[in-house]
């Protein structure tokens, strides 16, 4: 709780800890930011006007951070005009309180917010599960090490580089790591054979793109990455699969990847090839877009990024690929 007049804290302290909440207080704007940072909380009521940084400034900080944004906060106020409430809404407060409230109102807004938030923490924690075991199926094998990391960031800059919106780009970021998931249910013997593969090993190992994206469909955060989980193998010319899309029916997004992933293929070594010189890597994936298997334009704008190495990961890997 966040409020410049200490009485006011004090009934409100007073209210909630008598229905069981830990509850900690600020005084003004700059302390909640500091309480925040210390320990995030499950629901901010932050008063308006104060001292140092008003409420709606505070309220915009904690939006705009990607590990505060979703904190409810609910805006405790005496300002009642139409215009003040919009202020409140454009800087992403969750709710609105009028001074003087009414403790019921306050305590069932309360109570249903953190059913919002508990809700909140309940799918993070599930796409968490997700990433631990798509990072499971990379460590099976010690030949794709940091592979989920290139590919999550490689085709993220890519993409940045491409002028995609923002969203897409988080589902590049996802679909670095998730794209391969479905592997998660193809024997070792065939992840790990060191020869070319059967015809019914390759018909298994086809279904690795199905696979995953009934894993991560019932969450819909990851809406954006199923298509690139699907359609990461789909080829220009429609001689990919699972779906045999063509052209520019394949996602943009699972066209980006699938250039990373066959750039970061070449030229890492796997057990059925040594890694390969960057330059001959660039003339394979010049030569087998002439086949017609990527989509060239995108070949054009990564292979610059490529060459003067301005690919390039992040200096603290992927501690949290759920980062929104």
């Amino acid at each position: 709780m966040v409020d410049d007049e200490r009485l006011n804290l004090r009934m409100l302290e007073d209210l909630l800890r008598s229905e069981g909440y830990d509850v900690r207080t600020a005084e003004d704007g700059e302390q909640a930011l500091d309480r925040v940072r210390e320990a995030p909380p499950d629901l901010i009521l932050l008063d308006v006007m104060m001292p140092k940084l008003d409420g709606y400034e505070v309220c915009r900080r904690l939006k705009g951070d990607k590990e505060t944004v979703f904190i409810p906060i609910v805006m405790v106020t005496a300002l009642t005009r139409l215009e003040e409430k919009i202020k409140g809404i454009e800087a992403g407060a969750d709710d609105f309180l009028t001074k003087p409230f009414n403790s019921v109102e306050l305590t069932t807004r309360v109570r249903s917010l953190l059913k919002v938030k508990h809700l909140t923490d309940e799918m993070e924690n599930a796409e968490t599960v997700l990433f631990s075991l798509a990072l499971g199926v990379e460590a099976k094998d010690p030949c794709t090490e940091g592979h989920c990391d290139r590919l999550s960031a490689f085709s993220f800059q890519l993409g940045a580089a491409m002028g995609l919106p923002g969203e897409e780009l988080t589902a590049l970021r996802r679909g670095g790591v998730l794209h391969d998931i479905g592997k998660i249910m193809i024997p070792d013997t065939i992840l790990a054979k060191p020869g070319p593969l059967t015809q019914d090993e390759w018909t298994i190992m086809r279904e690795h793109p199905l696979i995953g994206e009934r894993i991560c469909k019932p969450l819909k955060t990851l809406k954006l990455v199923l298509p690139i989980i699907r359609h990461h193998h789909e080829k220009w010319n429609g001689s990919g699969y699972p779906d045999g899309l063509k052209g520019e029916e394949i996602p943009v997004t699972a066209r980006i990847l699938q250039v990373v992933d066959v750039y970061d293929a070449l030229t890492t070594k796997r057990p059925y090839k040594p890694s390969l010189p960057q330059e001959r890597v660039f003339e394979i994936m010049l030569e087998e877009a002439a086949k017609g298997w990527w989509d060239r334009r995108i070949l054009e704008t990564f292979l610059p990024l490529a060459r003067k190495g301005m690919l390039r990961l992040p200096d603290r890997l992927l501690a949290s690929p759920v980062a929104r």
